[in-house]
């Protein structure tokens, strides 16, 4: 016969079993008091973006990708208008100006769906950031530092501006008969 009766194994099996739910509460109990910080969204993307363009149209992501010498550069961005009336957007760099017609209610992917915007006779550098003004109406729209990058990441790589090709002087070529 067993010389432990039921009456003594009781009171270890409930410590036991208290000991485990309260190693179990404290190993999760851990996230129950953390605040969650989902009030404060952080952009995790290359660009940046801008809410206030003094009308419907917002940017997403915008970014320039420059050539080495930072001489020119490509604009990438998603353009989007939730409003019911399609909208033009101005984007100034440096005193050059572009506009890109959003359609209501639709978004423009400048880079993706559509060619990015090119500005040349920059001169900012790759790794630097450049004043853009962004305009889609009359109210007040403040300026962005936009990041400049070049195509060291392969997603940007096909998104560097070309060098234009040098035109080279024409040289004559005689033609006919020469003179005598």
């Amino acid at each position: 016969m067993n010389s432990r009766s039921a009456a003594s194994l009781a009171p270890r099996l409930i410590a036991t079993a208290a000991l485990g739910v309260t190693i179990a509460l404290g190993a999760t109990g851990c996230t129950f008091m953390t605040p969650q910080n989902t009030v404060d969204i952080k952009n995790i993307s290359d660009g940046v973006d801008v809410s206030s363009t003094g009308g419907p149209v917002v940017v997403r992501n915008a970014l320039i990708v420059a050539d080495e010498d930072g001489s020119a550069g490509n604009l990438v961005a998603v353009l989007v208008n939730d409003s019911e009336e399609s909208a033009t957007l101005t984007i100034d760099v440096d005193g050059k100006q572009q506009e890109v017609r959003v359609p209501a209610g639709e978004h423009v992917s400048l880079g993706a769906d559509e060619d990015p915007l090119l500005f040349e006779n920059l001169d900012v550098k790759p790794g630097a950031t450049v004043e853009v003004l962004f305009r889609s109406g009359d109210d007040e729209a403040e300026p962005t530092q936009v990041p400049v990058l070049d195509g060291t990441l392969p997603y940007l790589k096909d998104l560097v501006p070309s060098p234009k090709p040098s035109v080279e002087p024409a040289t004559p070529t005689p033609t006919g008969t020469p003179a005598s």
